[in-house]
């Protein structure tokens, strides 16, 4: 996905990107590849690749979600930093929190925010099963088992909130018992379900509520 396409399939997304948009995801693209010579941070590193599987496919999260409407966000297990630092850069008016486990993935998006002089957005090295915050949004993107992955975020989410799980294909891991068994507990309001331009590879959306 060049750059052009790239801003044709957001304007589908509803998302009209600024100039300075643009210039700080180039950017970001640049210290990624800097940073992963150094630490590990992805296998996806041809440019065009980056621009479809890690920038545009953090923004699908838009299909599910008023982004403009919303205050904070908690993006459990950023790794590299998709969706979060994405989401920072096109919805400026939101308050992120990134989690990681691994402190060298949080000392990388600590300079990531500083470099790109992004505010209100801070990394945090801690397991989403330790923290203790509630966010109007919490998302995760290939980070674990759905039933596993809910143990360490659900908590996060605050009472009017939601969380929204980012996979690729759901078909094995969300049988029919498996979604009974997290209606129990929580209540599935919706699984959007697409295909990625240009590869068509599957991706999920499961939003979730207490």
């Amino acid at each position: 996905m060049n750059k052009e396409e790239f801003t044709k399939e957001l304007i589908k997304l509803g998302i009209d990107l600024t100039e300075e948009q643009e210039t700080k995801l180039e950017k970001f693209y640049n210290l990624l590849i800097e940073w992963n010579a150094k630490i590990n941070l992805t296998r996806i590193t041809i440019k065009e690749d980056v621009y479809l599987k890690h920038f545009y496919d953090s923004l699908t999260i838009t299909k599910v979600v008023d982004l403009t409407k919303i205050e904070t966000l908690c993006d459990v297990g950023t790794g590299a930093g998709f969706p979060g630092i994405v989401l920072k850069i096109v919805y400026p008016n939101l308050k992120i929190t990134l989690v990681d486990s691994l402190l060298k993935r949080v000392n990388y998006l600590n300079s990531i925010i500083k470099e790109l002089e992004l505010k209100d957005i801070i990394a945090i090295h801690s397991r989403g099963e330790d923290l203790k915050r509630e966010f109007d949004v919490v998302t995760a993107r290939a980070v674990a088992n759905i039933e596993k992955l809910l143990t360490y975020t659900m908590h996060l989410v605050n009472g009017n909130g939601i969380f929204i799980a980012m996979k690729g294909n759901i078909e094995e891991e969300l049988s029919n018992s498996v979604i009974k068994k997290i209606n129990k507990k929580y209540h599935i309001e919706k699984i959007e379900k697409f295909l990625l331009p240009k590869e068509n590879s599957n991706r999920s959306l499961i939003v979730i509520r207490h």
